[in-house]
């Protein structure tokens, strides 16, 4: 029964064509635009996770409390680094790496080529959590970080730029650093795969040079600084990570004579959980919005159909002449304003695919489309049509056949 009634549905569609897809439209423009904000949504929230994963999931910082009176910090509140080197004693079992998020600026000269270049202090672990593709050269090594050599990575385009070309590794040039000048030496050429869309938000300057260094030439040992970097052991489970910030917090008002309220921690954990949750909202209001269009398409498919049954009443009446229950009726034009609205939902959603896939592809992210959520849709589609068909279906179901035969 049921598939006769579709047959019989899909030849009055066939019928009416143009009427069929201009009621349609209502139900793909909805059903497109919640697919495709949805879509969106988590492609972006994926982005931004993939984005925190290159940063690393178990990073943190702890600093003083940025939020206090500047005039309850102290000069004993900043680090030092013996400080930093015993906490690596303290807690190296569970971290992966320790620094003080040095950075900098210097000119790298090459003939009338002149480039302000932003400079990186890291460690020799730190390839292992923020790999970087080297092109030609080595990294940083412990002996450079720890015999304070001033040498440096620098990256494709800004050795593209000085030089013309990436083969530049053994290369010198001299620069001031730490008001001392002192002469490089360009150990390797490195490249960072990120889309156009991470280096916008990561506020990439194509102006300036980009290299790594040495953490330790940017610190000498008498220096003192407000931050220390951490990474905790890969594969820390978010509770394990919180754990280990509250020691971390502990330990330093220990030996600082601090609060542990004094302290701040900076988190990758935290902030992608903040990030997720504002994105995850904007997605389902913008997409609730979105939804509303499908209340349109609803409204236009029980116009339509009570069109339909207009035009059809003869029909009506000869079906129950012979034998057709008021059920059958109601259920044949049930099925017909479903499926009508279940072939926009489907139409729909093959172009919210396509169109969000065009443009992840164009600004080089990874589409995500949840498969559940087309589903969802496409029933909820098919809802719409039945929720808005019933009045029009039982209009029909109760013509009195007599009257509709009579019927011109």
């Amino acid at each position: 029964m049921l598939l006769e009634n579709m047959k019989m549905a899909l030849s009055s569609l066939r019928a009416n064509k143009l009427r069929s897809i201009l009621t349609m439209l209502g139900i793909i423009i909805g059903i497109g635009s919640v697919i495709s904000i949805v879509s969106i949504g988590d492609t972006m929230r994926k982005m931004f996770s993939d984005l925190y994963k290159n940063v690393g999931v178990t990073q943190a910082a702890i600093m003083i409390n940025p939020y206090m009176d500047q005039e309850e910090i102290r000069d004993s509140d900043f680090f030092t680094m013996d400080e930093l080197y015993k906490m690596k004693e303290v807690f190296g079992n569970r971290l992966d790496y320790v620094d003080n998020m040095s950075s900098g600026s210097i000119d790298i000269k090459n003939g009338l080529n002149r480039l302000k270049t932003n400079i990186e202090g890291v460690d020799s672990p730190y390839q292992k959590l923020q790999p970087v593709q080297i092109l030609n050269g080595r990294y940083i090594s412990a002996n450079d970080v720890e015999e304070r050599r001033a040498v440096i990575m620098i990256s494709e385009t800004t050795a593209l730029k000085l030089y013309g070309t990436v083969n530049v590794t053994g290369k010198h040039f001299r620069s001031d650093i730490m008001g001392e000048n002192r002469e490089f030496s360009i150990i390797g050429v490195y490249r960072k795969d990120i889309s156009p869309i991470q280096k916008l938000l990561m506020g990439s300057n194509d102006k300036n040079g980009e290299g790594i260094v040495p953490w330790t030439l940017l610190s000498p040992e008498s220096s003192e600084f407000s931050m220390i970097r951490y990474y905790g052991k890969t594969g820390m489970s978010e509770q394990e990570m919180k754990q280990l910030n509250t020691e971390i917090k502990a330990y330093f008002s220990k030996i600082k004579n601090r609060q542990p309220s004094d302290w701040y921690i900076s988190s990758v954990q935290d902030e992608m959980k903040q990030v997720d949750g504002v994105m995850g909202g904007i997605s389902a209001a913008v997409g609730g919005i979105a939804a509303i269009s499908l209340l349109v398409g609803g409204i236009g498919i029980m116009n339509i159909m009570l069109v339909s049954v207009t035009e059809r009443t003869r029909e009506i009446g000869i079906r129950k002449a012979l034998g057709a229950s008021t059920g059958d009726i109601l259920v044949q034009f049930l099925t017909e304003s479903a499926l009508l609205s279940a072939l926009g939902g489907l139409i729909g959603v093959l172009l919210a695919m396509g169109l969000v896939s065009l443009g992840a592809t164009a600004f080089g992210l990874s589409v995500v489309i949840r498969p559940g959520i087309i589903l969802v849709a496409v029933l909820f589609s098919a809802i719409v049509g039945i929720f808005f068909g019933i009045y029009p279906a039982n209009k029909a179901a109760k013509e009195d056949p007599i009257v509709a035969l009579r019927y011109e």
